[in-house]
Parts: C-alpha cells; structure tokens; sequence
C-alpha cells in the first residue's frame, strides 16, 4: 500500500516528450502511485501505443499531441486538456532534444531549435498550466533539467546552455508561483539508457569512460527516476520549492 505521502491517486498528471525514454517511464511510474496521466510527444503514432501500454497495464491515460515549442498551440492544447480531462494537478517538462557538434561549426538553425524544445517548451506549458492551477491554489511543477545544468562536455555547449536555462526558470517560476501554493522543483539525471543516449551507450569508449567517472560506476535505468519524481509531484514535498534534484550516480559531486 502506498504511504499517504506518496499517494497520487485522484491527481492528474501531463507529462511532456512522454512517448518514450525517461518521459514514459515517469508517466508509468506516476500512474502507479495512482495518478491519472496525460501523455503529449510529436508522433501520434508512437504516442498512441505508449498511451495503450498504459491503459493495457490498467491504468488511466489519454493523449495530447500539441505542440509544447508552439505557444498558442500550448494554450489551445492546455485549455483542451482542463476542459474535456479534468484539471491538471502536476506536470512534468520532460519535452527535450539533444545535437552534437564542435561549438565552432554548431549550425545557427540547432541553435534556435534546442531554445525552443529545451527551454521555450518549459516556459510556455509552465505558464500555461500554472495559469490554471494558481487559480485552484495548487499545483506541482517538475522541470526536467540534466547535470548539463552544472556540468559541460565538448560538442553539446547550446544544450549545456539550454538545461542552465532551465534550472534558473525552475528557481523564478518558484519564486513567482510558490505564494500561490504551487511548488515547482526539476529532477537533473544524470547519464541513462535512453533513444537520445543510444549512440553514446552504442559507444564502448565512451561507455567505458562514463562508468569509470561516475562513482555509481554505471549507466543509470529511466526507473530510477521514478522515485524522485513521485516525490515532487506528491504531498511529500509540500515545502520543497526551486530545488533542483540530481539523479546521477554522483556524477557531479566527483572528480
């Protein structure tokens, strides 16, 4: 039995990027601790089987496939999602994308694209949402930021800069919301096993290197994520505000 803590059953939940990797594997975990969930990602396709998994699992899920860089389309997509679903009572920004290359041949085109997935997306769904939920005096926000929030590595400096962005927004939409009763925090996770990490965890050398400075000594699984974020999103945490939580193996606390 669930600790009444860690209970989310009777809350709805939107989860962001959530078709596959880290977002679906928090959209399940959520909805195993008793949470209704709304799952949202570009491929109706892909998004649809993620949201039958679910349901064939027993649980309570439906589909929302706006588009979280566009802001009116969020608007639309938020105002749909509170009239026809219900309330939504957490969300989780999971929406993310990752390119690669040498900063000085880093085409201006990525730029702008991992601006408006990584940290437009986080600002217009928070907003959106959180326009509904400072009006029910509550509400629970989870950012999802990386150890690239803390940490760079070469060829990936936009998403380092990116995932910065979003630990700051995540500290002033604190700052701006907590005295509405909302609580709104970000989980950093460190290296998983994920489709964005394929080609890294495809990689022997790079495999090898990571588990050589990551004190946990692996890679890290999506379900453990899991537990962070029924924390956050759960009465648990009813006064933890502009935290950011890292999920990494140690990574950022080990030379």
């Amino acid at each position: 039995m669930t600790s009444p803590l860690f209970d989310l059953t009777g809350r709805r939940a939107l989860i962001t990027g959530s078709s596959q990797g880290i977002g679906f594997a928090l959209a399940a975990g959520l909805a195993a601790h008793g949470a209704e969930v709304v799952l949202n990602g570009r491929d109706r396709v892909k998004l649809d089987a993620a949201v039958t998994s679910l349901q064939d699992a027993g649980f309570k899920a439906s589909a929302s496939d706006f588009d979280v860089t566009d802001g009116e389309a969020v608007a639309a997509g938020v105002a749909a999602i509170e009239a026809d679903i219900g309330p939504i009572d957490i969300l989780i920004n999971n929406a993310g994308m990752q390119f690669r290359s040498p900063l000085e041949d880093f085409p201006a085109d990525s730029w702008e694209q991992l601006l408006k997935t990584n940290v437009s997306s986080v600002f217009y769904v928070g907003q959106a949402v959180a326009r509904h939920m400072i009006g029910r005096g509550r509400g629970k926000i989870v950012n999802i930021a990386s150890v690239q929030s803390e940490l760079a590595r070469p060829g990936i400096a936009p998403y380092t800069a990116t995932k910065g962005a979003v630990k700051n927004l995540t500290r002033g939409m604190s700052t701006d919301w907590a005295k509405y009763g909302l609580q709104v925090n970000s989980i950093a996770p460190g290296y998983f096993k994920t489709p964005l990490n394929q080609a890294l965890v495809d990689n022997p050398e790079f495999s090898a290197w990571l588990e050589k400075r990551t004190p946990a000594g692996r890679w890290g699984d999506v379900e453990e994520l899991v537990g962070a974020a029924v924390f956050l999103s759960s009465n648990a945490s009813s006064f933890v505000n502009g935290h950011t939580l890292y999920v990494d193996g140690g990574i950022t606390i080990s030379l």
